[in-house]
């Protein structure tokens, strides 16, 4: 089977998203940069929307019940817009007859016949699903490894809500920010005139926040597009940073003790954004998790070079696993006995080794850990 010519009925609503999600798979590309580059006809925009994130996210899940009615595997076009019919079917509650009939005007002539048999035996059926990793569409280790880190029933509540499109909110000054990491930059906590560097800052979040009150903030990223990103976040919103620095945090170009606070907001392996990033849960390898675990250590290990006696070091990951989240502060604790970790109470975060956790389900929030420490006065 060949793959349907990138113009076949290009006012088919399903024809652009199925060609929209081989870009995605084939190409490696990033569903929203994807979904922001694409041309969307104004009316379809929506739907279209919905078939690529929830037809990437549940990508698993769609291939289990497609897989029952195919003999041979078919090709990346027809077996996205298989898993567009069958999202529509048992995913949206679409009727069957427009689900299926739309799906099919998507298709190749040659191969409608295919397409309509397939989706009709799967608008029929049942699904019965042989693993919960398999229903939620997560790969095997991401469920495990979860479930060995957080218990059973609180990893199954945090994928289970990550399979919903996460929220964000508008701050004061017009980003669009995850409440959760709004969360994060308040426990930063920096006060009037501190000097305060934000690491790992790409695309600037965090760091546009921070700057929003009378300190002096330095945002550092080591990947020059993240830390431009960082400078036109800033001109958007109006914030005034002292700086924009592409550096590696690991080797920061400051003096030892020149700020009052840093803030870690380290690259993680994600596994708290799965439901804002709908292809993060196919990008992502077991490895990854003690690779990112490792470049988190060397970070932590920087910025308490960088902040002066009785200053404060923050970190933060946007995921759950321990080797991220509890793990980094046990090596804290190790490295650093007369650190004190700052209680983080409230009705916001839950107690998590010595810092706060967030996940998914406790408010409609990106799952997100943070743990602040002072350091001793000399």
């Amino acid at each position: 089977m060949s793959r349907a010519h990138s113009g076949q009925a290009s006012g088919n609503a399903r024809a652009v998203a199925a060609n929209l999600l081989d870009r995605i798979e084939r190409d490696g590309a990033y569903a929203n940069l994807v979904l922001a580059s694409a041309e969307l006809p104004e009316r379809d925009a929506g739907l279209i929307t919905e078939l690529v994130y929830g037809a990437t996210r549940m990508r698993r899940a769609l291939d289990h019940l497609i897989d029952g009615f195919v003999s041979e595997p078919p090709d990346l076009n027809t077996r996205n817009l298989l898993r567009i019919g069958a999202y529509q079917l048992h995913m949206m509650a679409t009727p069957a007859y427009a689900a299926v009939s739309e799906t099919v005007a998507a298709a190749p002539r040659r191969l409608r016949g295919f397409v309509n048999a397939v989706l009709r035996r799967v608008a029929d059926m049942t699904p019965a699903w042989p693993t919960d990793a398999i229903r939620l569409s997560y790969p095997d280790w991401m469920v495990e490894r979860l479930e060995h880190d957080l218990g059973h029933g609180e990893a199954r509540a945090a994928l289970e809500q990550m399979n919903r499109p996460g929220g964000a909110s508008a701050r004061s000054d017009g980003y669009i920010q995850d409440q959760a990491s709004q969360w994060v930059a308040e426990l930063v906590g920096a006060q009037p005139h501190e000097r305060v560097l934000d690491m790992c800052a790409g695309p600037g979040g965090k760091a546009t926040a921070l700057a929003g009150r009378p300190t002096t903030v330095v945002a550092a990223d080591h990947r020059r597009h993240r830390a431009s990103l960082v400078a036109a976040n800033a001109v958007r919103t109006g914030a005034n940073l002292a700086g924009v620095v592409v550096a590696d945090g690991r080797h920061p170009p400051f003096r030892p003790g020149t700020f009052d606070r840093v803030l870690v907001d380290a690259p993680c392996s994600g596994l708290g954004v799965l439901g804002r990033r709908a292809d993060a849960r196919w990008r992502v390898a077991p490895d990854d998790v003690e690779e990112l675990a490792r470049l988190q250590a060397e970070l932590v290990r920087s910025a308490f070079s960088l902040v002066r006696p009785g200053g404060v070091v923050v970190y933060s990951v946007c995921t759950l696993t321990a080797a991220e989240t509890s793990e980094i502060d046990q090596l804290v604790a190790r490295e650093h006995p007369d650190a004190v970790a700052v209680p983080i109470g409230g009705p916001r975060w839950r107690s998590h080794a010595r810092g706060g956790l967030v996940l998914p389900q406790d408010h409609n929030t990106d799952g997100m850990f943070v743990v602040i420490y002072k350091t001793p006065d000399s």
